[in-house]
């Protein structure tokens, strides 16, 4: 199983050779890495071009923005599964990628745990996001995997279709809320540790983007689950995740 992993990048030389190492350490052998990038004006793109290119396909042009780009590398990606893996976020271990391969044998989705980390010479970890199986009223329940760990298999991505570019930070929820809850592909929880993600992204940068991302993921479930104007998950989605500031694994 070919697995395509998106990565887009902008301005990201201080943090790209991590995630790149990150990608070329793993064990899994059938991969290959998707670029996107937005005509970066740093070093971005140089870093990129001296990694073996055998495994990598990118391109380099402005964009509107993360979701648009992430819709160009749907476009690029030719494996049998896709995900994401940011541009300054790493895998935990060279095996996860064979831990991903194994699970989509599984279902059509997998997803699994994520350490929030303050940068990757240290790893020291701020946040941990412990992925549970889905419930059995899933995003109405406030539940939602974690979108960095979230790979599918391409008959998914073809009946999903694209990200909404018209969602700020949300358009990764919308999609896997479409995923699970509209077209009802199954999921299988990965119990380990996937990804270390540096704080400090779009959806985890300050209370005024986390309360702008929870409107838009309300705004979602109002299109596609007919949620009132206000529903439980608008609450419970942010209490499951108080949790994830009190338990921090070494």
């Amino acid at each position: 199983m070919l697995i395509s992993v998106i990565m887009v990048t902008w301005n990201s030389g201080a943090t790209v050779r991590h995630t790149l190492d990150s990608f070329f350490s793993q064990t899994y052998g059938p991969k290959e890495l998707v670029v996107v990038d937005g005509g970066s004006r740093d070093d971005t793109m140089e870093i990129v071009k001296s990694y073996p290119q055998t495994n990598i396909t990118w391109i380099s042009e402005p964009d509107r923005g993360m979701y648009d780009a992430l819709n160009k590398g749907l476009k690029l990606a030719s494996g049998d599964a896709i995900g994401v893996l940011n541009s300054d976020d790493t895998y935990h271990r060279p095996t996860s990628l064979e831990a991903i391969g194994c699970g989509l044998m599984k279902a059509d989705t997998v997803h699994g745990h994520l350490n929030f980390v303050t940068d990757h010479e240290t790893k020291t970890i701020s946040r941990v996001w412990q992925g549970q199986a889905r419930p059995r009223h899933g995003f109405r329940a406030g539940w939602m995997p974690g979108h960095p760990t979230f790979y599918v298999k391409r008959h998914v991505v073809e009946a999903v279709g694209p990200f909404d570019v018209a969602l700020e930070t949300s358009s990764d929820y919308d999609w896997m809320l479409r995923a699970l809850e509209v077209h009802r592909f199954s999921s299988h929880l990965i119990d380990e540790v996937l990804i270390d993600m540096q704080q400090g992204g779009r959806s985890t940068s300050g209370v005024t983007s986390y309360l702008h991302h929870n409107l838009e993921a309300l705004r979602a479930r109002q299109k596609w689950l007919k949620a009132g104007l206000i529903d439980y998950a608008l609450f419970a989605k942010p209490l499951r995740k108080v949790g994830q500031f009190l338990v921090v694994k070494p």
